[in-house]
């Protein structure tokens, strides 16, 4: 995959009959280290906080990363919706719809810490055809294009090789919200002790990146939006991992729950979080 050029990516779409999913790949590359380097300007920064509820925070910078990539794929793709985490996309009626998280880790962002990304996807119904997570910090860039695999900074990457839980490094996040009320504190306890580790890095797009660049073996959450996770199950799924909801179903967008991994250690944690949640509704 080549590096697109901002200033020549609606010129190269122009005549084409039908674009494919490298096409809107190129796209999304593009505009994901545009917005990227508008994080990094903010990020030297005193970040511009505000609250919408007593928990969750958005910043300037998430604000004006999503203003770039509306626009952009207002102009590449006029036809098409866009569903941002900021409120700014639009439901066109089209069977496209672009996936926006403008900063997937505000908290991290504004505590000065470097874990947060811009994530991008664009799915046609219900199938995923283009996606890329952008940690601008450290400049690493994952891609994929549904059948083409998944790229690492231009390199073909796979999942982790790990074929037990035992020998697993995994992760998970909790919400900024009702954090009391979510189940995953009774799951985290059981994967710490059954695992090589858990981590908690606070950006669900980078943590299925870190599945499908074989960093991580194993995630898992609950109650994400659709922006938080529509790059990251390409990114796996093409890298040769899956995705499931807990119980081992197909994954929908903003579904109660994912599970991702690199497919050999699936079942394994299926398996420990049916157990987990049977323990916990017991009377």
């Amino acid at each position: 995959m080549k590096k697109s050029r901002g200033k020549h990516a609606p010129k190269r779409r122009q005549g084409r009959k039908k674009e494919s999913p490298r096409d809107y790949l190129e796209a999304a590359v593009e505009i994901s280290r545009a917005a990227g380097k508008t994080l990094r300007q903010e990020f030297d920064r005193p970040p511009q906080i505000a609250y919408k509820t007593e928990f969750d925070l958005v910043t300037q910078a998430d604000r004006r990363s999503e203003k770039l990539i509306v626009a952009r794929l207002r102009k590449y793709f006029p036809l098409h919706s866009v569903a941002a985490e900021e409120g700014s996309g639009g439901d066109t009626g089209s069977p496209f719809r672009w996936h926006v998280d403008p900063l997937d880790g505000t908290t991290n962002f504004a505590h000065g810490y470097p874990c947060f990304a811009v994530s991008i996807a664009l799915a046609q119904d219900d199938v995923l055809l283009a996606a890329v997570v952008y940690n601008p910090i450290y400049d690493e860039l994952f891609a994929a294009a549904r059948g083409a695999g998944a790229t690492f900074n231009d390199r073909k990457m796979q999942v982790s090789a790990n074929d037990t839980l035992a020998r697993s490094l995994l992760c998970t996040g909790f919400p900024n919200h009702k954090r009391d009320a979510n189940p995953n504190i009774h799951f985290y306890w059981d994967f710490t002790l059954r695992s090589h580790g858990v981590r908690r890095d606070g950006s669900a797009a980078l943590d299925l990146a870190f599945v499908a660049a074989g960093r991580f073996d194993g995630f898992w959450e609950f109650g994400l939006n659709p922006w938080d996770t529509a790059a990251g199950v390409l990114l796996v799924e093409e890298a040769g991992g899956k995705v499931t909801d807990l119980e081992g179903r197909p994954y929908r967008l903003g579904g109660r729950s994912i599970l991702a991994s690199n497919g050999r250690i699936h079942s394994e944690m299926q398996q420990l979080a049916a157990e987990v949640a049977l323990q916990k509704n017991k009377p």
